[in-house]
């Protein structure tokens, strides 16, 4: 790494290069170097997915969506329609009362369901913490450059300060030659 950034970064963080994280060091380089660290992690996280990332993305979405809820609600409800009353009527259910074969479908919708949710949101979790580790990095950065903001503008007002003194000093030799000069004259 540039001898640069390795004595910015020790002079923001004061300590030693090789005891700081490795977000404290990509602050000090985008510091150093003047770019930004904003970026959208959300975009390029998505670009990045698979076929099978992008399915289980959908069928958790979709699974956990009033549309879901009610298409699965109809279902059974026709079901149990079916079942209980015409196809009985009729001497031909192929599920009768206790619904043996609705509740190994369930099972088996709940088996398939819940490790592509779970997928989806071990996924999402992952994103998130991109996004803690991210927006952290932004925070240092703009801390440090707050700091650093400070620094100047307490330099400047001591400078100005120094200035003000200067003036006055200047003002009252001036002042003091002007009295003397008065009095001289009203002497004579």
């Amino acid at each position: 790494m540039d001898q640069n950034i390795r004595d910015k970064a020790e002079k923001l963080f004061r300590a030693k290069f090789e005891q700081l994280t490795e977000s404290q060091k990509h602050v000090a380089q985008h510091i150093t170097e003047r770019t930004t660290i904003s970026t959208n992690l959300v975009q390029g996280f998505s670009e990045k997915l698979t076929l099978g990332q992008s399915m289980a993305d959908k069928v958790a979405t979709f699974g956990g969506s009033w549309t879901f809820i009610s298409i699965f609600m109809c279902v059974m409800l026709i079901w149990i329609f079916l079942n209980s009353f015409i196809l009985i009527k009729l001497n031909s259910s192929f599920d009768p009362y206790p619904y043996i074969l609705l509740n190994l479908v369930l099972s088996m919708l709940a088996a398939i369901q819940a490790p592509i949710i779970l997928m989806s949101q071990n996924r999402q979790a992952y994103k998130d913490r991109l996004s803690a580790e991210h927006d952290y990095e932004v925070n240092l950065k703009a801390e440090l450059e707050i700091t650093g903001l400070h620094e100047k503008v307490d330099l400047l007002r001591e400078q100005q300060w120094g200035e003000l003194i200067a003036i006055q000093q200047e003002q009252l030799k001036l002042l003091s030659q002007l009295v003397e000069d008065l009095s001289k004259k009203q002497a004579c």
